[in-house]
């Protein structure tokens, strides 16, 4: 008798090439659909960002609802078009833990990135005043004022 652990794994994917293109057709619908209104929710940000006074919030808002809308198209062509739906759970958590390791990865290098740039920009004045636009420093004008250069007389 062998042991259950070693037993071979056989799982059938699917039942017949109609149910599976019925399976197809459908997710390619919906992933149009999604697609169609991740374009719409962009429209809008572009439109947003045009007024004179864009609604940050709102926008926030939006951009959430895209990443929301693009991981839901990434499930769903992994599941359907890649098979991994119809793996075992643990090929499927040998593909997943990486990938959310990744992502995690990627989240902190972009946190750690912006603390270096508020930092620089609070204690740096010079690089400040070179590379941020003058809109971001209208409320520390007062403080690190530019003056013109005085003219040499050479001209």
């Amino acid at each position: 008798m062998q042991h259950p652990a070693f037993e071979e794994v056989t799982y059938h994917h699917h039942a017949d090439d109609a149910t599976f293109k019925k399976k197809v057709r459908k997710t390619t619908i919906l992933l149009s659909v999604i697609t169609i209104i991740e374009l719409a929710i962009g429209l809008m940000i572009y439109n947003i960002h045009k007024g004179e006074n864009p609604n940050e919030l709102l926008i926030l808002m939006f951009k959430g609802a895209v990443c929301i809308l693009t991981l839901a198209k990434a499930y769903y062509i992994v599941s359907i078009f890649m098979h991994l739906g119809d793996e075992i759970r643990n090929m499927i958590m040998t593909i997943v833990v990486p990938l959310l390791l990744f992502i995690w990865f990627i989240a902190a290098f972009l946190w750690d990135g912006n603390s270096y740039k508020n930092l620089r920009n609070k204690y740096d004045p010079h690089f400040k005043e070179k590379t941020m636009p003058a809109k971001h420093n209208k409320a520390d004008d007062k403080t690190h004022e530019v003056k013109p250069a005085e003219k040499s007389g050479k001209e």
